[in-house]
C-alpha cells in the first residue's frame, strides 16, 4: 500500500470517530507523519499541525536544510500562498519558511509557517495575526488530496 492509500485509509477510519480533534499518525518511507486533525469530512480536513519526524536530519548541515527548504518551496506551489524561506538560524540549525506574500483581509493576516529542523522534523502550521494581538495557530483547511500530497512531498524531499 502506498502513502496516499495509507493516508486515505486512516482519514476514513478517523472520519468514523467521535467528530472531535484526532491525531493521524502513519509511517512513511522517511519517518513518521503526525497531524492533529480538527475537522474531517469526505472532501477535506482541517489540521492544527502537520509534522514529519525523521532521523534523516539528525546530522544535517544548514546547507542541506536550505536545499530541502528550496525543494519544498518549489513543490508546495498548490498551497493557498507561495511559501519561501525567510530565516536561517545557523545556531539552532533551522530554516523557517512562510507564505510570501501572506493572505490579508480587513481583520487579519494569515500565513503558513514551515520549519525544517536538524534533529529531525519538517513541521507545517497556519497562523493568523490580528493587529495588536499575538499570532494564533489556526486550522489549515485542505482537501484530502492536498493533505496526501503534502505528506508525499515531505516524504519525497527526505529520500
Amino acid at each position: 500500500m502506498n502513502l496516499k492509500e495509507t493516508i486515505d485509509r486512516e482519514l476514513n477510519r478517523l472520519a468514523g470517530g467521535s467528530g472531535s480533534t484526532c491525531v493521524l499518525s502513519v509511517d512513511t518511507t522517511s519517518g513518521r507523519l503526525e497531524s492533529e486533525i480538527t475537522a474531517l469530512d469526505s472532501i477535506g480536513c482541517a489540521f492544527q499541525t502537520f509534522q514529519l519526524t525523521t532521523d534523516r536530519l539528525a546530522d544535517a548541515s544548514i546547507e542541506h536544510l536550505q536545499k530541502l527548504s528550496e525543494q519544498l518551496s518549489q513543490q508546495l506551489s498548490y498551497l493557498l500562498e507561495p511559501i519561501t524561506p525567510i530565516e536561517v538560524d545557523i545556531d539552532r540549525c533551522i530554516v523557517q519558511m512562510r507564505s510570501s506574500p501572506p493572505a490579508k483581509d480587513d481583520d487579519a493576516t494569515s500565513y503558513y509557517e514551515l520549519n525544517v529542523c536538524r534533529g529531525g522534523d519538517l513541521s507545517l502550521r497556519r497562523y493568523s495575526k490580528t493587529p495588536g494581538q499575538m499570532r494564533q495557530n489556526v486550522p489549515a483547511q485542505v482537501t484530502r488530496e492536498v493533505f496526501s500530497r503534502l505528506a508525499a512531498d515531505f516524504d519525497e524531499v527526505l529520500n
